[in-house]
C-alpha cells in the first residue's frame, strides 16, 4: 500500500497530512523518486475526488471556500477509498507501479501490459507460476494489485502437463470471447483478442521462455505439425515416421483444428456450402494405426486439440505447436498434408551440418505431390528467390514470395544461400525456438509470417540455405476444402475476416519498417503492444538484410540482385565462394 498512497501523496499535494505547505527539500525528494507521469497523473486524481465545491455568500466576489481541515484529528484514510471513483483501469494502473506512467505516455508500453503484467512484465523476465498468470494481476482479496504479491515463483522447466493445461483454460476463454463478440466490428474482435493475450497468453510466454527445457544433444527431431481440417494428415504422421531414419527418436506436435460438429464445406462449384460430416481425428486414425499406435504409446506425439471456431490462423498455430517442444535436438516445421523421402530426418540434419555456418536454417518451397522424390534425389533442389510487393488491395502491399524454382544444373553437397523462409517447411537446431520466438500477438493473418520471420532469423545471426536436395513434397491445391478464413466469417460475420487481417499486418509492417507502419501512424496502438519482445534481432540490421534482399519499402520496389538466382554467397560472405565452384 506504501507505493499507491504515496504515488497519490507524494508529489501531488500541496499540503502535507497536518494540513501544513510540506518543506522544499520534502517536494524535491518526492519529485525525483515520482517523476512527472506520476504528478500529472495524482493531481488529476485529486481534482476529480476533491469534495464538491461550497460557495460561501459572504466571501469575496462569492468565490469557492473549502472547509478547513480538522488539525486535532489524525488518522490514516484507506488508500482504496481515495480511488474508487476512478475508472477501474486508471486504479489498477496506480496500484501496480506508478514508474510506468512515463512509459505509458510514451507509447512504450500499454496501460493493459501494465494492468495484467502483476510485476513489471513487459521488458524483463518473467518469474511468475501458473497461479500468478491466471490471477491476471488480481490477487485472492479481490484488490487490484494483490496477485503480484502472491506470485508462485518458478524457475523448473515448463512441463508438457503445465503446457497444455494453460493452452486449454485460454481455449476456453477464447470461445466465451467469440461468442460473446459474435456481432463484434474487426476492431472489436482485435480488442477481444488483444486483451485475453495481454491478461494471459503473455505473461505465460515470458514465463515460458524463462523455463524452457534445455536442449538435448541426441540427435532427436522435434517437427511441428498444423493441421486445419485436414484429411491428409493421419497419412502425413504416417509418412514421417515410416521414412524416418531414427523414429524413436521423432517427437511431433500435432496442433489439430477441426470441426466436431454442424460442420460446412468449404466454397464449392458456384460458391455453394454444404453440411459435411465432422472432420477425420488425425491424432486418433494415426494412434489407432499399426503404423502409429506405439509411438504415441511412447508418449512421442504431443497433441493440442482446438475447435474450428477457435481458428486463429496459421502463425498462431504454429506458435502453439512450438511450445509442445520439450527439448528435442533439432526443429522442423512443415504443414498437415505432405509426403516425405525416406531417411529424410537423418538427410536434413547432414544438410545443416554441412551448411557453412554457425547457426543454419534450411527452407524452400518444395515439390507438389506429384513429384517422385526418389527420382529428385539425384538433382539439386528448387531455391526460394523472388520475392514481390502485393497489389491486391485486400493484402495491404505485404511482401510476398513467388515460389521455388530449379536455378541451378548440378547437385552440390554444400547448401546454397537463401534469402527467404518458407514457414510451411524450415528444419533448424532448436535453439531457434529460444532465440526467435513465434509471436502470441498476430492472429487471424494468412501472409507476411515468411518475410518477418526470415527478416527476423537473418537479423538474429541465422544464415538461410536452400536444401540440396528435396527431401517433402507438398499437396499445394486443395480446392474446395475448408480455409481458416471461413471459419472466421462462421465465428464472427460474413467478410470481417479481410480488415482484420489488413490492420494486424500492421504489426508485421512497422517491424520490416514500412513509412505508412510507424509508430505514429499506426492506429489502434495496441497491435504494438510488447512488440520489441518479438521483433529483429540485434546481430545485424534490417536495413542490411533489406539491401541483400533487394528489397525497398519506401518505393515497394525490388531490386534484382542475382546472388540468389545463380547460386553465390550474398555479399558479406564472398569469402565461401569457392565452395560453389
Amino acid at each position: 500500500m506504501h507505493r499507491f498512497n504515496s504515488c497519490l501523496r507524494g508529489d501531488d499535494s500541496e499540503t502535507d497530512s497536518r494540513g501544513h505547505p510540506p518543506s522544499a527539500a520534502a517536494s524535491s525528494s518526492a519529485g525525483v523518486l515520482r517523476g512527472v507521469g506520476c504528478l500529472i497523473l495524482g493531481a488529476a486524481a485529486l481534482f476529480l475526488l476533491s469534495p464538491a465545491p461550497n460557495t460561501h455568500p459572504g466571501g469575496v466576489g462569492g468565490g469557492v471556500v473549502r472547509p478547513a481541515p480538522e488539525a486535532s484529528v489524525h488518522h490514516v484514510a484507506d488508500p482504496r477509498a481515495r480511488t474508487r471513483k476512478l475508472p477501474v483501469r486508471l486504479q489498477t494502473l496506480l496500484a501496480q507501479n506508478c514508474g510506468h506512467l512515463g512509459e505509458v505516455k510514451e507509447g512504450k508500453k500499454t496501460v493493459e501490459e501494465v494492468i495484467h503484467s502483476g510485476a513489471h512484465l513487459a521488458g524483463m523476465e518473467h518469474e511468475s507460476g501458473v497461479g500468478g498468470v491466471h490471477a491476471g494481476g488480481i490477487g485472492s482479496s479481490g484488490h487490484i494489485g494483490a496477485g503480484a504479491a502472491q506470485r508462485n515463483h518458478k524457475s523448473a522447466p515448463m512441463t508438457l502437463p503445465e503446457v497444455l493445461g494453460f493452452f486449454e483454460s485460454f481455449l476456453k476463454r477464447l470461445n466465451s470471447s467469440n461468442i460473446k463478440n459474435k456481432r463484434a466490428t474487426f476492431h472489436a474482435i482485435w480488442a477481444a483478442y488483444h486483451d485475453l493475450a495481454v491478461k494471459y497468453l503473455y505473461p505465460w510466454d515470458r514465463e515460458y521462455l524463462t523455463r524452457m527445457p534445455p536442449r538435448r544433444e541426441d540427435g532427436s527431431m522435434f517437427l511441428s505439425v498444423v493441421s486445419y481440417r485436414d484429411e491428409f494428415c493421419p497419412d502425413t504422421l504416417k509418412e514421417a515416421y515410416g521414412k524416418a531414419k531414427n523414429p524413436d527418436k521423432l517427437f511431433v506436435g500435432l496442433v489439430q483444428q477441426n470441426c466436431q460438429e454442424n460442420c460446412r464445406s468449404g466454397v464449392l462449384e458456384g460458391g455453394k456450402v454444404e453440411d459435411v460430416q465432422p472432420d477425420p481425428d488425425c491424432y486418433q486414425l494415426f494412434c489407432s494405426s499399426e503404423a502409429g499406435k506405439m509411438h504415441c504409446d511412447a508418449g512421442q506425439v504431443r497433441l493440442l486439440r482446438m475447435k474450428e471456431s477457435e481458428s486463429l490462423g496459421p502463425y498462431m498455430a504454429r506458435y502453439f505447436a512450438s511450445k509442445l517442444w520439450m527439448g528435442e535436438e533439432w526443429y522442423m516445421q512443415i504443414d498437415s498434408h505432405m509426403t516425405f523421402l525416406k531417411d529424410w530426418d537423418a538427410l536434413s540434419i547432414e544438410m545443416l551440418n554441412k551448411a557453412p555456418s554457425k547457426k543454419p536454417v534450411i527452407s524452400h518451397y518444395p515439390p507438389p505431390h506429384t513429384a517422385n522424390l526418389v527420382e529428385k534425389a539425384k538433382d539439386p533442389a528448387p531455391r526460394l528467390c523472388g520475392p514481390v510487393f502485393a497489389t491486391s488491395d485486400l493484402e495491404s502491399q505485404i511482401v510476398r514470395l513467388e515460389g521455388s524454382y530449379n536455378y541451378d544444373s548440378s547437385k552440390l553437397d554444400t547448401p546454397r544461400f537463401a534469402p527467404f523462409v518458407a514457414a510451411g517447411y524450415l528444419v533448424a537446431h532448436s535453439d531457434i525456438l529460444r532465440e526467435v520466438p513465434f509471436d502470441p500477438f498476430l492472429p487471424y493473418i494468412f501472409m507476411g509470417e515468411e518475410i518477418l520471420l526470415s527478416a527476423r532469423l537473418w537479423t538474429s545471426a541465422y544464415d538461410i540455405f536452400s536444401p540440396t536436395q528435396s527431401l517433402l513434397d507438398h499437396h499445394y491445391v486443395r480446392n474446395h476444402k475448408p480455409k481458416f478464413w471461413e471459419s472466421v466469417h462462421r465465428a464472427f460475420t460474413y467478410g470481417v475476416h479481410n480488415p482484420l487481417q489488413m490492420m494486424v499486418l500492421n504489426r508485421v509492417k512497422y517491424q520490416l519498417g514500412y513509412p505508412e507502419a510507424a509508430r505514429d501512424m499506426i492506429k489502434p496502438h495496441s497491435l504494438l503492444t510488447a512488440v520489441e519482445q518479438y521483433s529483429m534481432g540485434t546481430s545485424r540490421s534490417l536495413e542490411e538484410y533489406m539491401k541483400i534482399v533487394g528489397l525497398d519499402m519506401n518505393t515497394k520496389e525490388v531490386t534484382y540482385t542475382a546472388w540468389c538466382e545463380t547460386g553465390l554467397p550474398p555479399p558479406g560472405f564472398e569469402s565461401l565462394g569457392h565452395l560453389y565452384q
